[in-house]
């Protein structure tokens, strides 16, 4: 059965020392930063995207990981930084002509090498596995080696001829510092977007408010819409009008309709001659004497 007086325990199997630091293979952790999304850690297929930092994704993961913010991830972590599409630059990749992918290994009785990289440098042909640094051009996205910039110095790129800056060179997967660096340029870049953005809304709001543009020469959208105010005010001119012509007809002597609003003269105080005066009941042509008027009450044009 053992331990029965003839074992001797060793000092390590009873007391516990501090546990040992795990390290990461480099060539697993360089085939898995170049090779896979580090999003959804599936195999890098292009339409192949990077970020601002120098991260390589597919393009597809970061749209769904737009699409679905509420999901919580721990590899969300790594694309907290990408709030749209734009955050991100699409990848105009070369191929290797020397990586046959899965066809040199279909029965499965050869060795893949993993080393052995899908893209290269188009200026210089070193490959893209990691061991070499590589930078991308976020105005065009052309991808290259950090030796072809150093050793060929342009500010036109080598292979669309797009004129870039400096800060347009961004490290693809590159160290701390470097991402440290990246990151800082990154809050720069969107600091001065948002100033720029806010700059331009009061110069929009001062264009849109200037009274004297608009009055001038209004469109034809803005004449349409004065026509029913025209129509009003030329009535109301009208009715305005309409008292002093019917004053001006009375001196004349022409019969005009009276106002509601105008004052009520009674046409027997006026300078109209008998015989036009005798036309209306208020004549004393027109009076009936107590003898003359009946009993009853009538309702006629006669009844005073």
């Amino acid at each position: 059965m053992g331990c029965d007086g003839g074992t001797i325990p060793k000092r390590h199997e009873l007391v516990k020392g501090p546990k040992k630091v795990e390290k990461v293979d480099k060539d697993a952790e360089l085939v898995a930063q170049w090779n896979y999304c580090t999003l959804s850690q599936e195999i890098l297929r292009r339409p192949i995207v990077a970020c601002e930092l120098g991260r390589l994704y597919n393009k597809d993961a970061v749209i769904e990981f737009l699409l679905d913010k509420s999901s919580e991830k721990a590899l969300g972590k790594a694309a907290s930084h990408i709030k749209s599409i734009k955050n991100v630059t699409e990848l105009r990749l070369s191929d290797n002509p020397a990586w046959e992918g899965d066809r040199g290994n279909t029965k499965g009785d050869k060795h893949d090498d993993l080393q052995r990289a899908r893209f290269i440098c188009p200026v210089v042909g070193l490959e893209m596995n990691g061991r070499h640094r590589f930078c991308f051009l976020r105005c065009c996205g052309c991808v290259f080696s950090e030796r072809a910039l150093k050793e060929i110095k342009a500010e036109v790129c080598h292979t669309c001829g797009a004129a870039f800056q400096d800060d347009d060179v961004i490290v693809l997967n590159g160290t701390k510092e470097d991402v440290e660096t990246l990151k800082k340029r990154m809050e720069e870049r969107r600091l001065r977007a948002k100033v720029g953005k806010k700059g331009k809304k009061p110069k929009a709001a001062e264009s849109v408010s200037k009274p004297g543009v608009s009055e001038e020469s209004p469109g034809p959208s803005k004449i349409k819409a004065m026509k029913p105010e025209e129509n009003l005010d030329s009535r109301e001119k009208k009715a305005n009008s309409a008292p002093k012509s019917a004053a001006n007809g009375s001196s004349s002597g022409k019969i005009g309709k009276p106002l509601s609003g105008a004052a009520k003269r009674s046409i027997a105080d006026s300078e109209e001659s008998e015989a036009y005066k005798s036309l209306f009941t208020t004549h004393s042509s027109a009076k009936r004497s107590k003898e003359e008027s009946a009993h009853w009450v009538t309702h006629t044009s006669y009844c005073f």
